[in-house]
């Protein structure tokens, strides 16, 4: 028999597009790709956004997405032309043969049922196992995912599980009706260092497990290197480069792919800290209306101006949190922030206009944080109007002023948000803030939702920016590179406290705290068995302990 499990040819994707005031037409998005995927194996499909990842990854369930078709070429499961299947066979191969494992767990499972009726639900429907065998299957595979109390986890509901754990089982569920082939899209994109981790070494373990293929797609490409067998670097529809892991990663032959392997080498010189800081904390607690729990426990730092404080750690430790302490949102229980010389009100309400200006915040999620009714010159135009009354020609210079300053120019003055890639409307955003001439930016998780090679970007920009302006920026992330990249001095937030806390030479050299030394060791890093090195030393210290 053969090894050959996913055979695809001449893969031609199209999609219908109605842009306004205009016909809708056709256009094709990804142009004839070609690749083979044996049992057993793991192909990385890695490219930016917009590259057709996902696109291609759904084709090998003949699923277009969203009005995508396929148009042309042969897509090979089994040895089948799956794309000359009815709607019925579709059915049968769906949640059978192939599986598919989405980005957000949280989205993908449906809150009103408890977790074992979910992964169980494909197995019993398409009628591989009865539900006492399936129940049987998923309570193996969630100890084999490493997920607690593998007995009694499917009991709970959705919301009563940690985002990395329902990503684990959300694997589960795509692997309970043994399936030949399973499309992974970005399953850990969303999770924090320390729990991708975690995730990435139950993935691992279940696919040499089980012997399953699987496509593997991401934007990452440390993270793809320690999983997959061979990758496939897209680029707007189009196949850049595709060979074995240790050429793509040791030795690419493309600009494009090198550009990838290279991200994230941002060579930022630590500046040495000012006398008076612009922003201090003073042993600030907090905790939300109608509980008795302290989200911020007794928190100081400071930030001295153009300089970048980096706020790490994982969800729920505390970082944005501080962020609406610091901006009024949330007034804390004790403690005072004093900023360029005063002491803030605790509650928004009673800030000047002043403290609003020199205080800019840029938001993760850029579709959000604009207004999608209004043009790029008017969102920029806003704080202008605002804080310095501008109007007219003086606005229009001082708009077009800032499009150059974020390298975008003034031909984007009459766009809207839904006509800029994300790392546009993120320049966007940062152009905002940079309006109100503040004195410190909270960055809250900017390039968390990029590609690296647009976060990159944004990364230089707003270093360069620093250097221009003189802004001081509190950096938000649970992105240790970035970290490594931009910051001046860390704050290392666990579970509400900071634990570890001074310059980034000092925070990021040894001795460290247990909870710093797993942050660390839990970045990906570009090489090949970078994984296997680290499950292995988990296990010596696990056997030392």
């Amino acid at each position: 028999m053969s090894d050959l499990m996913l055979k695809v040819r001449d893969l031609k994707i199209g999609a219908t597009v109605y842009p306004p005031n205009a016909k809708p037409h056709d256009i094709e998005i990804v142009h004839g790709v070609s690749f083979d995927l044996d049992k057993g194996k793991v192909l990385g499909l890695i490219g930016e956004s917009g590259a057709g990842k996902s696109t291609i990854g759904l084709s090998a369930m003949a699923y277009g997405r969203g009005g995508v078709k396929i148009t042309g070429g042969e897509v090979w499961v089994n040895g089948v032309d799956i794309l000359k299947h009815g709607i019925g066979d579709l059915r049968k191969l769906r949640g059978a043969d192939v599986t598919y494992v989405s980005q957000s767990a949280a989205a993908s499972f449906n809150p009103a049922k408890r977790i074992m009726e979910q992964v169980t639900e494909a197995a019993v429907s398409q009628g591989k196992f009865s539900r006492r065998d399936a129940e049987a299957r998923a309570v193996e595979l969630f100890d084999k995912l490493g997920l607690p109390d593998p007995e009694n986890i499917g009991s709970r509901y959705p919301h009563q599980v940690s985002g990395g754990q329902l990503q684990r089982c959300m694997t589960a569920l795509a692997l309970c009706p043994q399936p030949d082939l399973v499309v992974f899209d970005e399953p850990t994109t969303a999770l924090d260092v320390t729990t991708q981790i975690d995730v990435l070494m139950a993935i691992k373990a279940a696919i040499r497990d089980t012997g399953v293929a699987a496509l593997y797609i991401t934007h990452d490409l440390a993270v793809v290197a320690q999983v997959s067998d061979d990758i496939m670097v897209l680029k707007m529809g189009e196949t850049v480069e595709y060979g074995p892991v240790d050429q793509i990663i040791n030795n690419p032959q493309e600009d494009y792919t090198q550009a990838l392997v290279s991200v994230r080498s941002i060579d930022h010189e630590e500046k040495a800290a000012t006398p008076e800081p612009v922003l201090t904390v003073s042993n600030v607690t907090a905790r939300y209306k109608g509980t008795n729990f302290d989200v911020l426990k007794n928190i100081n730092v400071e930030l001295h101006p153009g300089q970048t404080l980096a706020v790490v750690g994982e969800s729920g430790s505390g970082k944005s949190t501080l962020a609406r302490v610091i901006t009024g949102l949330l007034p804390p229980s004790t403690g005072q922030i004093d900023f360029a010389g005063r002491t803030l009100s605790p509650d928004l309400a009673q800030r000047s206009k002043e403290d609003l200006r020199e205080l800019q915040m840029i938001y993760q999620m850029a579709d959000v944080a604009m207004n999608p009714r209004q043009t790029v010159g008017t969102i920029i135009g806003r704080p202008l109007e605002f804080y310095f009354g501008m109007r007219g020609a003086e606005k229009q210079k001082r708009i077009k002023e800032l499009l150059d300053e974020i390298e975008m120019g003034d031909g984007f003055i009459d766009r809207y948000p839904a006509e800029l890639s994300g790392g546009q409307k993120q320049r966007v955003c940062i152009a905002r803030s940079l309006a109100a001439k503040p004195k410190i930016i909270i960055c809250d998780e900017v390039t968390s939702a990029l590609d690296p090679l647009v976060a990159d970007g944004i990364l230089k920009l707003l270093l360069d920016l620093q250097k221009r302006e003189g802004v001081a920026y509190l950096f938000i992330t649970h992105d240790l590179a970035t970290v490594k990249a931009i910051a001046d001095s860390i704050a290392v937030m666990y579970q509400g406290e900071v634990v570890r806390y001074g310059s980034k030479s000092k925070v990021l050299s040894p001795p460290f705290d247990d909870y710093t030394d797993l942050l660390l060791s839990s970045v990906p890093e570009m090489k090949l068995g970078w994984l296997e090195d680290v499950i292995a030393n988990r296990k010596m210290e696990s056997a030392g302990n």
